[in-house]
């Protein structure tokens, strides 16, 4: 078998080669989880991704970006910098922005966004996209999940409000889709869009896996051509079911509710043969991995071999392929 079977989005084939994802860019300086974190709001951001999208396609690797603002969950500290999660306005830090005045654990209570910030919001998400698509990348996701600010306006939980953007379940699924229309309209039609989403918040009483699956219905009538199926991030009081592979049947029942759209799982996939399951089974049109790289960089190349493919080795390397 092999280990990475084609999907074709829009024209481009997720394949053998693999597609590389640049997580978390933000479209506003606000957006940043931390200050230490990429973005992608002017031109000099896109010069700089574009000679990055050029090494990557000198590889023979299609990448993406993904696109986010980070919400209330953003002026935090990176991981590898000392000090108090966040990052206080003295030293460089920021208000955070959200659907409504309500904090995330012990961070900052954030500001409640006016409707003119949220139609700034959706032009910037536009313009970040225009940039992605003149930088050369080949596809786009756009980042609704694990509690940042999207994900904030899809939960009721997080979102309080009681306009246009807040209230019932059309409403807090607005942004979204308005993000998603001026984005797909910012893009050549052959160019894959992506939404990743945490399909529940694990929290009786907010986002679950039902109003998931109409969002993806949703999106895929909008021309989403893949819905990247991860969960949680909201709240710190989430009760996770972790194990190997414990996203996946939200992942199963999302594409069991779509027809054309592609659906991608993740979270504790870690050995080939559960990503070969997934894909075999018709569980999943994608297998997306994050850690199992960082903790193994040549994954893919070791996967290849326990699966029997014979897959094409950088020429660095193939004097170890044997």
């Amino acid at each position: 078998m092999q280990p990475w079977h084609h999907v074709h989005l829009g024209g481009f084939a997720v394949g053998r080669a693999g597609l590389v994802i640049t997580e978390a860019s933000a479209v506003l300086p606000e957006g940043r989880i931390s200050p230490d974190d990429a973005g992608l709001w002017n031109e000099t951001q896109r010069d700089a991704w574009a000679d990055i999208v050029r090494f990557s396609h000198s590889q023979g690797v299609p990448i993406a970006i993904q696109l986010a603002h980070a919400g209330r969950k953003a002026s935090t500290r990176s991981p590898f910098t000392p000090g108090e999660t966040a990052v206080g306005l003295n030293e460089g830090g920021w208000v955070t922005h959200a659907p409504s005045a309500v904090p995330f654990g012990r961070l900052p209570v954030p500001h409640e966004m006016e409707l003119s910030e949220i139609h700034d919001l959706i032009e910037a998400f536009g313009q970040s996209t225009r940039f992605a698509v003149e930088a050369g990348f080949d596809a786009i996701e756009l980042h609704a999940a694990h509690g940042y600010l999207l994900h904030e306006f899809l939960s009721p939980l997080s979102n309080l409000r009681d306009d246009n953007y807040g209230g019932d379940y059309d409403n807090r699924i607005r942004i979204v889709l308005d993000i998603t229309q001026v984005m797909r309209a910012e893009m050549p039609d052959t160019m894959p869009l992506f939404v990743r989403i945490s399909a529940t918040d694990w929290i009786e009483g907010g986002w679950d896996l039902d109003q998931s699956v109409e969002l993806a219905q949703r999106l895929e009538a909008l021309g989403v051509d893949l819905i990247d199926v991860s969960s949680g991030g909201l709240s710190p009081e989430q009760a996770i079911a972790l194990g190997p592979g414990y996203q996946m049947p939200f992942a199963q029942a999302i594409s069991d509710a779509v027809s054309s759209m592609a659906v991608g799982t993740v979270g504790m996939i870690t050995e080939s043969s559960q990503a070969e399951e997934a894909i075999v089974s018709g569980l999943a049109d994608v297998v997306l991995m994050g850690r199992q790289f960082l903790r193994e960089p040549r994954y893919a190349l070791r996967a290849a071999t326990e699966l029997g493919y014979d897959l094409e080795w950088p020429g660095q390397y193939l004097r170890a392929k044997n």
